[in-house]
């Protein structure tokens, strides 16, 4: 049985100070915005090394009109018996304390003795707002949107966490001491050489951050014993950084601040079976049943709430403890060969429509194309966003990286335009870290495409607007944007203007081709577009060797300025695609939307016939790829004819699907939709009692069923027994040239080289590189690049191209497959995607 305190109380003496405090901050001569900054330190529940815990909440909803302050009070709930995080789900009696906590103006605040905090080895207490609405006379719940610790979501009470302990216990404390400190002892942390970009869950073994530190940890001990890494391993090797797609929490099944909804299941009538340990903790009164679900939502990581966002999605976390976060940093940074950054890629622009229920309204301003816009405008908003920032970077972050810059809009009265928000983009490249005694300036990526979505963005984006007035920072340049697809004929060909920005401007640019993006964007292609069939003999194939492409590789590593970033998914052939398995409104329109390319780019009957893939579909009945591929195209083309109308759509598919259907007679009864004709190709003689009774519900579990088996299927570990040890040891030779050259990240001087031969043949890229000269230095170090692009083989003569005596140059990385010698130096062929990387002799 867990201890727990007799009662938990509030203390005069102590919450009189903190409002005292709250009351200097209003009354100071600061802005509204500066004083919410202050405040916004003090919000959520602070556990104190004294042992009491601080507790502040901002529900400017709460006004004198619609509830009455003695109907507002602090409900927590404290475990009593120890919570196992792993189980899937488990019963569990709570005590149940409630407390009146002090209102003053917008805010309500507190200071409270009793309160258990939460550490690794176990769960603390659990508290929300509730309050008594009078306009409907229902009980409402204000959760808290600062919280540390949501390990049963975000419909869930926060977990009071002991934050401070858990940043003494840290392993890599000693770390953050390290770098150049300005005049005001805050740490610069400066930017990485590369960056491996990993979704937690399809890159881990597990499906958890655990996972990952596991397999950094099985690398290092490798690394320490000299013992041979598997090419999967060596796949995340050589990176100065890893930056995770989003791990703030994101949407839920449906459900809402309800107690009967989530992962934190609470009825007042719920007096039902316990589990056996349970059954002997005596009972007192007060006490209440709460069942415990892990929280297991799959999603890609972009469709966020706001809501929690300085707190750690559970879905990433084994053991729903943060301490998971900070062992997977601390086991970077203490890396052997020496330490690897961590980048956090985070959501601030937009919020997915869940997010209207859980926050107040002065959050949000109104639909987008994704949700809703984040009303970064209003004074307290913008404080409290920061200070999500701040609390997440806490957890010892190195860098940030923020989605779509170019969504922070707002309109300006007094220029009657809207325009971009770049003060607040400012502000959160400035946002300071704190670990232990050190404070840190992280380095910043900024993902900005404006004026997308303006028509022609792609051609009109400069991509350069932050790097322009924040020059340290860094910026996503055009050859890694969302919308490169080089998996057709001709497309470095057509890219060649940016591909030569790049070469001249795009040192402050990410850059590559693979990421979260490209990837799912290259399964968007129409097939019957102009494919470069060199490439590879089917479309996975060619998708493969368009993202994990030598040729990309070698320009980007071996001679391009920017700071190169690869996507663990492109480098392990592992497929990829827009997961999320909680959409029960829009769920089957993302499905028919997304299903037909990922099967026809991602999956071959093979891959499908494997026994433990697609488990969900083929007990659905779909045994077979074809007739996977066949209905998701009719089920497209059926919501396109009736505007998703699910009960429509469903018995087109169900008539038509049924043994004793006249195909004829459906086609002439829809004779106004393409669909019929689509859904004429699914006249197959073996189909399953659920297909054939085909139903709303059944969509649902159909679109449910294939993110699910989708998410299995991208978990890039299913790759690590079929991957061509050559191109792997390939890419790791470029990262090391690429750390032992730094130089390469500047831009081309005005003597370098680069030019391209294009025909209607082949495309080839070639150039020069010379680096800056040095104090005291009699010689330069060089390199030449030669790298296939796309087309026919070609004779490359490198030594008349770029004016060269080939006998002073030597290779120094070289793709799979090219048979060259030294003495082939002069001339040689090269096949498409194959390159060749060469450094003077005399300079090495």
């Amino acid at each position: 049985m867990v201890a727990t305190a007799a009662r938990i109380q509030l203390l005069d003496t102590e919450t009189q100070a903190l409002l005292d405090w709250a009351e200097q901050v209003h009354q100071s001569d600061e802005t509204l915005f500066h004083q919410a900054k202050a405040l916004a330190t003090r919000l959520g529940a602070h556990y104190r090394n004294d042992g009491l815990t601080e507790i502040g909440f901002w529900a400017p909803e709460l006004g004198a009109d619609m509830v009455q302050p003695k109907n507002i009070y602090l409900e927590i709930f404290t475990p009593k018996k120890k919570i196992d995080p792993t189980r899937a789900s488990q019963k569990v009696i709570f005590r149940r304390d409630y407390v009146e906590l002090h209102k003053q103006g917008e805010y309500f605040w507190g200071v409270l003795s009793g309160m258990k905090p939460g550490t690794r080895d176990e769960l603390g207490s659990f508290y929300w707002l509730r309050y008594l609405d009078m306009n409907s006379d229902e009980v409402r719940v204000i959760g808290d949107c600062l919280a540390y610790s949501l390990p049963y979501g975000v419909y869930a009470p926060a977990e009071l966490y002991d934050m401070d302990g858990l940043q003494r216990r840290r392993a890599d404390l000693d770390y953050f001491a390290q770098g150049d400190t300005n005049d005001d002892g805050v740490v610069q942390v400066h930017s990485p050489g590369n960056i491996l970009q990993l979704h937690v869950n399809t890159a881990s073994p597990n499906g958890y951050l655990s996972g990952l530190t596991a397999v950094y940890q099985g690398i290092a001990n490798k690394l320490k014993t000299q013992a041979p890494l598997t090419p999967a391993e060596q796949n995340f090797l050589g990176y100065d950084a890893v930056q995770l797609l989003p791990i703030e929490p994101t949407v839920e099944y449906l459900g809402a601040h309800e107690l009967g909804h989530g992962f934190f299941i609470l009825r007042e009538d719920d007096m039902g079976e316990m589990d056996p340990e349970t059954e002997e903790i005596e009972r007192e009164p007060g006490d209440i049943n709460v069942t415990l679900k892990k929280p297991d939502t799959q999603n890609w990581g972009y469709d966020i709430v706001i809501f929690g966002s300085s707190a750690t999605n559970p879905s990433v976390l084994e053991t729903l403890r943060p301490d998971e976060l900070v062992e997977f940093i601390a086991t970077l940074h203490n890396f052997p060969t020496g330490p690897i950054q961590v980048i956090f890629d985070i959501v601030y622009g937009h919020a997915d429509n869940q997010g209207i229920s859980l926050l107040n309204g002065r959050f949000l301003k109104g639909p987008n194309m994704y949700g809703q816009d984040v009303n970064h405008q209003n004074p307290t908003v913008r404080a409290i966003l920061l200070e999500m920032q701040r609390r997440k970077n806490n957890t010892g972050v190195d860098g940030i990286r923020v989605d779509g810059a170019q969504d922070f809009k707002f309109f300006n009265p007094l220029s009657g335009r809207v325009e971009y928000d770049d003060n607040y983009l400012s502000d959160m490249a400035e946002v300071l870290q704190q670990v232990g005694d050190r404070q840190r300036r992280l380095f910043s990526i900024f993902e900005d495409g404006r004026p997308w979505p303006a028509e022609n963005w792609e051609e009109i984006s400069t991509y350069r607007d932050i790097v322009e007035f924040k020059p340290d920072a860094f910026q996503w340049g055009p050859l890694i944007f969302a919308h490169n697809t080089p998996s057709l004929k001709k497309f470095w060909n057509r890219k060649w203007r940016r591909v030569v920005e790049q070469m001249q401007v795009g040192e402050n640019w990410i850059t590559g081709c693979g990421n979260h993006d490209t990837l799912r964007r290259g399964t968007q292609v129409d097939s019957e577009l102009d494919i470069n069939w060199n490439l590879g003999d089917g479309l996975p194939e060619v998708l493969n060797n368009a993202y994990d492409n030598p040729a990309i590789a070698l320009m980007t590593y071996g001679f391009s300025p920017g700071l190169p970033m690869d996507f663990i998914n492109c480098t392990m052939r592992s497929p990829w695609a827009f997961l999320r398995n909680t959409d029960d409104r829009y769920g089957v329109k993302v499905v028919s939307e997304e299903a037909g390319g990922f099967l026809d780019w991602q999956v071959i009957p093979e891959t499908y016939d494997w026994p433990n893939l697609f488990p969900r579909l083929k007990a659905m009945g779909f045994t077979k790829l074809g007739e996977l591929r066949q209905f998701v195209r009719a089920l497209y083309d059926a919501i396109e004819e009736t505007d998703y109308d699910l009960d429509e759509v469903a018995h087109l598919c169900q008539k038509f699907m049924g043994a004793d259907v006249d195909a004829d007679a459906l086609a002439a009864e829809n004779q106004t939709r393409k669909s019929a004709k689509s859904l004429h190709k699914l006249n197959v003689p073996d189909k399953s009692a659920i297909l054939t009774q085909l139903d709303v519900a059944k969509l649902k579990e159909f679109a449910r069923s294939f993110m699910e088996d989708t998410h299995d299927l991208c978990n890039v570990w299913l790759q690590q027994d079929i991957l061509e040890a050559d191109q792997v040891a390939f890419n790791l030779a470029l990262r090391r040239f690429r750390r032992a050259n730094p130089w390469l990240r500047k831009n081309l001087l005005a003597l370098d080289r680069f030019n391209r031969i294009d025909t209607e043949e082949q495309t080839v890229f070639y150039g020069l590189r010379t680096a800056p000269a040095e104090d005291g230095q009699t010689s330069q170090h060089q390199v030449a690049m030669v790298a296939h692009m796309g087309g026919d083989p070609l004779t490359v003569t490198l030594g008349d191209w770029l004016q060269i005596d080939v006998a002073e140059w030597r290779v120094a990385v070289i793709s799979p497959g090219v048979g060259l010698g030294e003495a082939d130096l002069k001339a040689f062929e090269l096949k498409d995607s194959q390159a060749v990387l060469l450094e003077r002799v005399e300079s090495v």
